[in-house]
């Protein structure tokens, strides 16, 4: 299970939603093999006096937030941040300095979906890749 959230200028990410939409499934489901039809994103496009950064960014600064089901190695992790740094710079002109990317990791058990703890769901694909 994989839901995420993206943060960002809305005048900047509102344009791009569908094709970033796009790149950041195509990099989960190749760094984790995760099945094609499961997409959980959420975006949100922020007013630029709402949304903080640090000099040395710019109005195409993202955020995306990953939030996961323990199990998969730091190999896939560190494949999944990478892709989408590769990604994102080569495909939507984002680059790597005006992009941050967490993931956060949390037992099943920490989870609830479809009426049941995450640990009790029976899953179509791996986690501990």
């Amino acid at each position: 299970m994989a839901q995420i959230k993206i943060y960002g200028i809305k005048e900047t990410l509102n344009p791009i939603k569908k094709q970033l939409s796009e790149v950041i499934h195509s990099a989960v489901v190749d760094a984790f093999k995760y099945p094609p039809d499961k997409r959980f994103q959420r975006f949100f496009p922020m007013d630029q006096e709402d949304f903080i950064y640090a000099d040395g960014r710019s109005e195409a600064y993202t955020i995306i937030e990953i939030s996961i089901f323990e199990g998969r190695t730091t190999e896939a992790k560190k494949q999944l941040i990478n892709l989408l740094f590769q990604r994102i710079n080569d495909l939507l002109g984002i680059s790597p300095q005006d992009l941050e990317i967490t993931i956060f990791e949390t037992p099943k058990h920490n989870w609830g979906i479809r009426g049941v703890p995450g640990d009790e769901l029976q899953l179509s694909y791996k986690v501990n890749i």
